[in-house]
């Protein structure tokens, strides 16, 4: 099973030959999913007692699950937030893979997270965070907002001679959801700031705040602001609510997980100003920033604060705790794959030139985009967008609507959109992040929505 022999040398070959043929399609087929039933019946049981053989279990892989799975980084994947990988960073998640290392220690992964530390550093310094500022990668936003708020609190418990009744996180009405499910496995409380134009300020922070009960407020341990919210794509006023913080004396983490991209764009930078005053910050490169699944780069100001609250103790980690920099001391893991890697090749095979130009790219086609929709009749602007998120709506449409246009348009295999909602009210919901999709896709997907 672990020998090369010359079965896995025909397997080896047929293996990167599929991969080869994925990265070369332009574009990759948008398919969608089956059902379960289907599934079945098609593929037929494939873990079997004897095995089926690499050639045969490769072979229902292409011909029967991938085109049961949509293509994020197909240029009319516009739902959720997609995905649009170099070339340079797919082809190096293969190295990476065969390369069998743990990402975890210096010791075992001095080289790879070098590189890894490179490529964060890039990120610190666009976010103006000062030198020695660091991190690692995780596997997404969830596990770095989580990373960051234990940090956070641990600095808070360090800092104060007693500890409050309750722990307390402050967030702004548009925050991620993985907020909420970070302070749910902590067990702390989010409180809630309204924001009645969806951006988090500092004064609307201070104002809630003036309005706790003692007890309450001295439980506060972080603010949370987005930097580029998931439905609209908003960048809260990072340099009000970092000025709050302060005053409040409490950790400033800022969810840039899908917008902080744009820090690389001239056009979208100044709406990042006081992110350098973070405590932590995280961006996803597998979003906006061109990597495969899964990265995430969580940051801290001072990545001492996060050593102490995340390294783990053991007599079997004695060897590793050495004073050099491991990953696994700053962030919820201990084992982790270097995911930082892919992003890392890239960026050094096509320079931070070429991400600056394909992130305004799509930030250009948003703009248009919002030309084309508030010039259609038919169509209204929910929001001028602050990045690359477009929200409109059509007129006269109900929830049904929307959604029979939706299944239909991933049925046809034409695109891949989905409705969303604002304030209770079903919208239409366009994210750019892939340079090659074009306004004349938008204006093909735009034309189905009928007279």
């Amino acid at each position: 099973m672990h020998r090369y022999d010359a079965a896995t040398d025909e397997l080896a070959s047929a293996v990167f030959d599929y991969a080869l043929t994925r990265v070369r399609m332009d574009p990759p087929p948008l398919d969608g999913p089956r059902s379960p039933e289907e599934l079945a019946r098609q593929a037929g049981p494939t873990i079997t007692e004897e095995g089926i053989g690499g050639l045969e279990a490769l072979r229902i892989f292409k011909d029967v699950l991938a085109p049961a799975t949509i293509s994020a980084n197909h240029p009319r994947y516009l739902a959720f937030i997609p995905a649009a990988p170099t070339n340079a960073s797919v082809l190096f998640d293969l190295v990476v893979g065969a390369s069998s290392i743990c990402g975890s220690t210096w010791l075992e992964s001095a080289g790879a997270v070098h590189a890894e530390n490179e490529a964060l550093t890039l990120l610190a310094t666009e976010a103006g965070l000062p030198a020695g500022s660091g991190g690692a990668f995780v596997q997404g936003g969830t596990s770095g907002n989580l990373s960051a708020l234990v940090a956070a609190r641990r600095r808070a418990a360090d800092d104060r001679s007693h500890p409050p009744r309750r722990w307390v996180v402050l967030a702004g009405a548009e925050a991620h959801s993985s907020i909420d499910h970070a302070a749910a496995v902590m067990d702390v409380d989010v409180i809630t700031v309204p924001t009645p134009d969806r951006r988090l300020t500092g004064p609307a922070v201070e104002d809630v705040v003036a309005h706790l009960d003692e007890e309450t407020r001295a439980g506060i341990f972080a603010v949370v602001a987005t930097a580029g919210t998931t439905n609209l794509g908003i960048v809260d006023q990072l340099d009000t609510v970092a000025q709050a913080a302060d005053r409040l004396g409490v950790w400033f983490h800022v969810d840039g997980a899908y917008g902080a991209a744009a820090l690389l764009a001239p056009s979208t930078r100044h709406r990042f100003d006081g992110i350098e005053q973070c405590d932590s910050m995280i961006v996803d490169p597998h979003k906006w920033l061109f990597a495969p699944y899964d990265a995430c780069a969580l940051l801290y100001r001072d990545r001492d604060r996060a050593v102490g609250a995340h390294t783990q103790k053991a007599s079997y980690l004695d060897a590793v705790q050495d004073g050099a920099f491991n990953p696994a001391d700053v962030a919820i893991h201990l084992t982790r794959r270097l995911r930082g890697l892919p992003f890392w090749f890239s960026l050094a095979t096509n320079g931070v030139g070429a991400y600056r130009d394909a992130i305004e790219t799509t930030l250009d086609l948003a703009r248009r985009t919002a030309e084309h929709i508030a010039a259609d009749p038919r169509l209204e602007l929910v929001r001028e967008p602050d990045l690359s998120v477009v929200v409109f709506r059509r007129t006269g449409w109900a929830a049904l609507d929307y959604e029979r246009w939706s299944e239909q348009l991933l049925r046809r295999g034409l695109a891949f959109v989905l409705p969303s909602s604002v304030d209770g009210e079903t919208v239409m919901r366009f994210c750019f992040v892939n340079p090659r999709t074009t306004i004349d896709d938008v204006e093909l997907i735009l034309g189905t929505m009928g007279d």
